[in-house]
């Protein structure tokens, strides 16, 4: 199992988030499956940028970005060399830290976000 650590969001986790995750499994499942609702708005489809999370520890450890996910991230606000679509990335077998940028990009969200 790989650990995955959720930084505080204020909106999604303000106290951030611990879990264990399968090597192989899409970042965005094993963020659901421990609690973490990170938004999804083109269902898993690469085609927005609500799911982005930069990888503060571990990105190395990742299969890199194809062309489609670097052509969509292009997109995402707060943009980082570490940047990655969690609907894209896969768990690998070493220990991850990530942060939910503050902003996201979502132009049919219902919910509201604190200011």
């Amino acid at each position: 199992m790989t650990r995955l650590t959720f930084l505080p969001h204020e909106d999604i986790c303000p106290e951030g988030a611990v879990m264990d995750a399968l090597p192989g499994a899409l970042i965005i499942d094993a963020a659901h499956a421990g609690g973490v609702e990170l938004e999804h708005a083109c269902e898993r489809s690469c085609a927005c940028t609500t799911c982005h999370v930069v990888v503060r520890a571990g990105f190395k450890s990742l299969a890199p970005a194809d062309e489609q996910e670097e052509d969509v991230l292009d997109k995402a606000w707060g943009l980082k060399p570490e940047s990655r679509l969690a609907c894209q990335a896969r768990v690998g077998t070493q220990d991850l830290v990530l942060e939910i940028p503050r902003y996201t990009v979502n132009m049919v969200s219902e919910k509201k976000v604190s200011s």
